[in-house]
């Protein structure tokens, strides 16, 4: 997990506002709202000294309402979903690559910073796709304020595929970028290039296919 969200979620936990944690990791209150907005709160002395306690009863009161329905939400949510068939999984990829993938030159690529989203397109670039892990080419892009060695290890740990098997790590330079979204994504976004690596079904073929999935789940939903 993205250790700033593990602090503000430690922090959160021990009752203090989205903005005095805002002040301590330097991560906007909008970000946090995100991050925390599943975390149980009760506020401690400093946030209640601060706010007062009428203004906190009824944030609570609030808060509470939000968890309920997100909670009757979760439940609907699993009712709707059930169990994914073989299928259910390949639609879904489908639909995540018209999303996160490369459409044009002719190569695969999928692109995402959460860990979860990438783990779900290798399981369908592999069991879909019939790609492998030495089809893989994992490029890793980031902030100059990263470390290149931390985020490799990680990425590596998490897909399960070498470093020696990534590419060349591509740090984003450009000037205009704040501290803060620079800080937003502490493991950078990773690209899963696909290679063909001599398999003539796997490269340009296979993203020709792809495209084609796409193109006649479009027509098919056409209204």
């Amino acid at each position: 997990m993205n250790p700033l969200k593990t602090k503000a979620i430690k922090l959160r936990k021990l009752g203090n506002s989205y903005k005095m944690i805002s002040d301590e990791i330097g991560v906007s209150k909008s970000t946090l709202s995100n991050w925390l907005s599943r975390v149980p709160f009760e506020p401690n002395d400093e946030v209640i000294k601060r706010v007062g306690l009428a203004k906190l009863k009824s944030a609570l009161y609030k808060q509470k309402l939000k968890f309920d329905s997100i909670k009757k939400a979760n439940n609907h949510a699993k009712e709707d979903i059930r169990s994914l068939s073989d299928r259910d999984v390949f639609m879904l990829g489908i639909g995540l690559y018209m999303g996160e993938g490369e459409k044009s030159h002719e190569n695969i690529r999928l692109v995402n910073s959460d860990p979860k989203i990438i783990k779900l397109s290798l399981k369908w670039l592999y069991k879909s796709c019939g790609l492998s892990k030495k089809n893989i080419r994992p490029v890793i892009h980031l902030y100059p304020d990263n470390s290149i060695k931390k985020v490799l290890s990680f990425w590596s740990k998490e897909i399960d595929i070498p470093i020696s098997q990534f590419g060349k790590t591509i740090v984003d330079i450009r000037k205009n970028k704040t501290k803060l979204n620079r800080r937003k994504l502490p493991n950078g976004t990773l690209h899963l290039k696909v290679i063909s690596n001599g398999d003539i079904n796997l490269g340009v073929y296979l993203h020709r296919r792809i495209m084609s999935w796409m193109d006649n789940c479009i027509k098919q939903v056409r209204i």
